[in-house]
């Protein structure tokens, strides 16, 4: 196994970054779509399709569970976690420009408040054992997933905390008119945000990839996921947040190069 780790790099796990990679390549398809509907005026059905919103967030949803996961690989992630907020706030003061929408919490937003989180309270997470936090985690993670308003027969309706059939506490209108606990996913109907991922429920994933990342570093894992299979795609994997910064500019660039 050290000998493995050595030819991945510094004991990564060369399977993680590729599909880290994948998720973020996803993710600018979506981005591209996106631009082309909303700010090109071009036609996308596909986009509206319900079956392409979960693909999107299956797509996301591994992107934040390998972030946590890469947690355990850092040895400052509050400050890390300051950088990519930062970042964030950044592409929040900057995107008016380029649309007519903004990004109010986005992924970096996200990531960021969610490694400051785990780099304040590792000592606390690491009370539990590996597999215990990751149950717990996503047991958590589906007790908060449908925490924001919807529309239940043209009826705006309030999130719950509850698993669907089984149980369901609804949460007061109260907390959705407070209009600072959006972060949390509790806002109004007027709401409006271009990149979207608030804390409940998609915390509890990125902590559940944290405790992962104690097997993935402890070598626990298949020798099949430590060495790199496909070197360009874990590259990319390597430098998301940067893919992620310059994307947008750049698929502006492109379509006004070509639709203007």
């Amino acid at each position: 196994m050290e000998n493995t780790q050595k030819k991945s790099g510094a004991g990564r796990v060369g399977i993680l970054d590729e599909i880290r990679g994948f998720a973020i390549i996803c993710m600018v398809v979506y981005h591209a779509m996106y631009d082309l509907k909303y700010i090109f005026g071009l036609d996308v059905p596909v986009f509206f399709d319900s079956w392409f919103d979960v693909i999107r967030d299956i797509f996301a949803g591994m992107f934040i569970f390998i972030s946590g996961t890469v947690c355990r690989y850092s040895s400052n992630n509050i400050k890390r976690g300051a950088q990519c907020f930062l970042i964030g706030m950044m592409m929040t003061f900057i995107m008016p420009f380029f649309t007519s929408g903004t990004i109010m919490f986005g992924i970096l937003h996200f990531l960021g408040i969610s490694m400051i989180l785990f780099g304040l309270g590792q000592k606390l997470f690491d009370l539990l054992p590996s597999w215990v936090g990751i149950a717990a985690s996503v047991l958590l993670f589906v007790l908060t997933m449908n925490v924001q308003l919807t529309y239940v027969s043209g009826i705006l309706t309030t999130g719950y905390i509850g698993i669907p059939g089984l149980f369901q506490l609804h949460l007061p209108m109260q907390a959705y008119n407070v209009g600072v606990l959006f972060p949390l996913g509790l806002h109004d109907a007027y709401f409006a945000s271009s990149d979207y991922f608030p804390m409940l429920p998609w915390f509890f994933l990125f902590i559940a990839g944290s405790y992962f990342g104690i097997i993935a570093k402890g070598g626990r894992l298949p020798k099949f996921c430590y060495p790199t299979h496909i070197r360009w795609l874990a590259t990319v994997g390597r430098y998301t947040i940067w893919i992620y910064v310059l994307h947008q500019p750049v698929l502006y660039l492109i379509f006004s190069l070509i639709f203007h």
